[in-house]
């Protein structure tokens, strides 16, 4: 976290932050938070996705949430969700994780895992023949589409590995810009399911060269995709400025990869824990596109102001209710420690920033916490040059280290006139030169 970010922002009123350590009923009851902990509504949470990541959520949440009942309703939903489709190395991941747990319905079904192999063999045999064809005749749209179709086929029976290699084939027979723009589309989908963001951010970028291909809808996925290879490689700024920049064009066109409510996630949080004051209030509360997707999780919505407007622990109680489920975000999990401590800790400075002394107790009911902890907190945040402050252990009170300003203006003052010497030296020497027509005399030598 950037110490520049941290010191931008506004004053702010001292009986302001006493009432949100809670003194205040009224205001307890108006930053009240609208959410609870309640457990994870799956099916809700599924249906906002399509196709495989669909599958990968409900799993994911299968191994993570700990809860028996949770658990076998994502399996038998991502039970219900394969059979619609043609992955048989998925179904058997599944079943073996089933356990027989879910009755004789949710069981071994080798009829159907069977028939859809031989259709997978003859379908498969009968593109080879179809793209041998189209090589013999050198047609290049045809090759193209012979070894999309062959990506097409892989990644619809899971083979993810097959159809990244089909689907960057395609790229030696595109005669076109949308071509381009396709393939990569196709190479981004399957390297996102792969985990290799690497590839991501490469195919973004080539994509990004196609410009006169690219309309609003495809822009917003590009900057979702690069948003995920930030969010992965824990550039958690840069994944901030992709997500709020995603136009609401987007829509559910992408599902397949990512839902509108998790841009409101993503790029919230990312904001908060890297963004200053300024930054939060243009980029996030006023950024009118982006506003269309918090109104979609209005939790994320309230605490991003209750962040803004210094009411810190109505945001940290927002945060706490959300961890449980963020934690089961198949993006966000590995994420979510890291970036909730570099809130609390821009919470922390920034409500220290305005004061020259702080009273412990009174920020620690502020935080939810106890006295103690806060001391470790802050003791950290000092020795990393965070806060310029010192603490009084015995009278819990945080002193803060403020620069001398009569001195500083001093050396300022002084610094001005140094530079207005030397400005007016220089207009005398330029006058000089030009009353005694040194550069006119120059000139005629050359």
């Amino acid at each position: 976290m950037e110490a520049e970010d941290d010191t931008a922002g506004t004053i702010i009123d001292e009986d302001e932050i006493c009432i949100n350590g809670g003194n205040d009923a009224q205001s307890s009851q108006r930053h009240r938070p609208i959410i609870s902990g309640e457990q994870l509504d799956v099916e809700a949470y599924a249906a906002l996705y399509t196709g495989r990541t669909k599958i990968t959520r409900l799993v994911f949440i299968a191994e993570k949430c700990g809860v028996q009942s949770m658990q076998l309703e994502a399996l038998r939903m991502a039970y219900d969700e394969i059979k619609k489709g043609e992955n048989t190395q998925l179904f058997r991941d599944v079943l073996s994780k089933i356990a027989g747990r879910l009755g004789p319905n949710y069981g071994p079904d080798n009829g159907w895992a069977d028939a859809v192999d031989r259709r997978a063999e003859l379908r498969r045999e009968k593109l080879e023949n179809e793209l041998n064809a189209y090589r013999t005749n050198l047609i290049k749209e045809s090759i193209r589409m012979g070894y999309n179709d062959f990506g097409d086929f892989y990644y619809l029976h899971g083979q993810l590995g097959e159809a990244f290699k089909n689907y960057v084939r395609t790229r030696d027979y595109c005669t076109t810009s949308k071509h381009i723009v396709h393939m990569c589309l196709n190479a981004i989908l399957v390297s996102i399911e792969m985990g290799q963001f690497t590839h991501v951010t490469s195919y973004v970028s080539k994509a990004e060269q196609s410009q006169d291909a690219l309309d609003p809808v495809t822009i917003a996925k590009l900057r979702c995709a690069a948003g995920l290879a930030h969010l992965e490689g824990k550039k958690y700024k840069l994944a901030a400025r992709k997500f709020l920049e995603t136009g609401p064009e987007l829509g559910n066109s992408y599902t397949e990869v990512i839902a509108p409510q998790d841009i409101a996630t993503y790029g919230s949080l990312c904001a908060l824990a890297t963004f200053d004051r300024a930054e939060l209030k243009s980029k996030v509360i006023d950024n009118v596109n982006f506003r269309n997707f918090l109104e979609l999780v209005p939790e994320i919505r309230e605490l991003i102001n209750d962040f803004h407007t210094s009411h810190y622990a109505s945001c940290l109680e927002y945060l706490g209710n959300l961890k449980a489920n963020l934690l089961l975000d198949i993006h966000l999990h590995d994420h979510v420690e890291t970036l909730y401590e570099q809130i609390r800790s821009k919470a922390i400075i920034q409500y220290t920033l305005p004061f020259v002394s702080v009273d412990l107790n009174m920020m620690a009911n502020a935080f939810n916490s106890s006295v103690t902890g806060l001391e470790k907190e802050l003791a950290g945040l000092i020795t990393n040059d965070q806060i310029q402050a010192r603490i009084d252990s015995h009278n819990k009170i945080l002193y803060a280290r403020h620069a001398d300003q009569r001195n500083g203006t001093f050396q300022r003052v002084l610094q001005t006139g140094s530079e207005f010497d030397q400005e007016v030296r220089a207009m005398l020497l330029r006058a000089n030169l030009i009353k005694h027509d040194y550069n006119l005399k120059s000139s005629r030598k050359h």
